[in-house]
């Protein structure tokens, strides 16, 4: 009887200290779906836990999915929640967050892993995500525009060359990586006044400046290395892309137009996949290509910019989606009509197929769902819809190849 009482005095103190477990996941899943009144308490905190993804003694909760209300448990995936700083007590905080995202309540940060905290040696973490290559999405939209290229230059005929599409591919990963860590560098003062991207390497304090620095010189070498692969034109038309790299952080504080000089340098590619394979440009196919590209540009990084609106008014930075306001599909629909008609006029100028414009109807659609369905309001609908447009630019591509391929 002694020893009965005191495993149910044991039961009991265990239920008290540890209110998440996985025998307890399902009756989880089940409040959350009625309030976030009732937070959950933990009474342990492990050391090793602090901003490092491992298993927490008491916090348990783990999914593999985007979803929080998932009522299966799947062990370690490649979401699971990484608990950074955490205190005597917190909450399950409700709702859909995406990788790296940061939530707090009662003074604890609350953020996704990434496959970078997953496998990655701490030491090269910082340099990791400082190239933003756990966010793979502005490097597709840094590479779409060169294969668009690439694929238009290919004979009649014939596929795109794959040996220029494997060097721009890595171009792109190189170049984006380096816009990226140019532009932590010059708004390390803006990125701790905003939500978004306090949590950025150096505005956090997990890089020096001087460490940006170096990497930048690093990534700019090996892109060097890419660039004298081609030809003598295709390297000073790719020099001289540097110029906008190294501006367009800037122009936040100058116009209402960054966006617009963010499609001037991101395309830029448009006109270099041409002349790396045929030596010389050809205005007439590759210049409406490129503007194309620009009012491309101008939609999805509006859509993106309404994420930080109401930052961005307190820190005084300019963006479309102030200039816009109210009126921002309009203007939105006016970009997308602009880009897909500029499309048609590259496409008629090469004489491609008749697959090519069926696949601009495709994209004509994917482009009207975005403006169309975007809640301008939720940071995270237009985080989906502008990471939506990696389909965008795969539909063109597969447009212009089988254009091509069947002329």
């Amino acid at each position: 009887m002694a020893f009965f009482g005191l495993s149910r005095v044991s039961r009991r103190l265990l239920k008290s200290s540890v209110s998440v477990t996985p025998s307890s996941s399902s009756a989880l899943w089940q409040s959350q779906h009625k309030s976030l009144s009732n937070p959950v308490t933990t009474h342990y905190t492990n050391p090793f836990t602090k901003c490092y993804p491992s298993w927490n003694d008491n916090y348990q909760v783990w999914s593999k999915g985007r979803e929080l209300h998932q009522e299966k448990f799947f062990g370690v995936g490649w979401n699971y929640r990484l608990i950074c700083g955490m205190s005597s007590s917190s909450s399950v905080l409700e709702g859909k967050p995406k990788k790296d995202d940061k939530e707090k309540s009662d003074g604890v940060v609350v953020k996704e892993a990434s496959w970078i905290d997953l496998y990655l040696p701490e030491e090269v973490r910082g340099y990791a995500k400082l190239a933003r290559l756990d966010k793979p999405i502005g490097t597709w939209l840094l590479a779409w525009p060169c294969m668009w290229s690439i694929a238009l230059a290919a004979d009649p005929g014939s596929l795109p060359s794959f040996k220029y599409m494997a060097l721009f591919g890595c171009g792109a990963l190189l170049l984006r990586g380096a816009g990226c860590t140019i532009n932590d560098l010059l708004d390390q003062d803006i990125d701790t006044k905003v939500d978004r991207t306090k949590l950025r390497p150096i505005a956090s304090g997990l890089l020096t400046p001087f460490q940006g620095i170096g990497f930048l010189g690093l990534q700019l070498l090996l892109g060097l290395g890419i660039l004298l692969q081609l030809n003598n034109y295709s390297r000073v038309l790719g020099a001289s892309s540097l110029l906008l790299v190294f501006s367009y952080p800037l122009m936040k504080r100058f116009t209402f137009w960054p966006q617009a000089f963010l499609g001037l340098t991101i395309n830029w590619g448009a006109l270099l996949g041409w002349t790396a394979v045929k030596g010389s440009i050809a205005p007439s196919i590759v210049l409406p290509l490129y503007l194309s590209g620009v009012c491309w540009t101008l939609v999805y990084d509006t859509i993106y910019a309404h994420q930080d609106k109401e930052d961005d008014v307190k820190v005084g930075v300019k963006s479309t989606a102030l200039r816009f306001g109210d009126n921002t599909k309009l203007w939105l629909t006016g970009f997308g009509t602009a880009s897909i008609g500029f499309l048609a006029l590259s496409g008629f100028s090469a004489d491609l197929g008749w697959q090519y414009y069926a696949s601009l109807a495709a994209a004509s659609g994917q482009l009207g769902w975005q403006i169309g369905t975007a809640d301008l309001s939720s940071g995270a609908d237009c985080s989906r819809k502008f990471v939506s447009n990696k389909w965008f630019g795969a539909i063109i591509f597969s447009g212009v190849v089988l254009g091509r391929s069947f002329q």
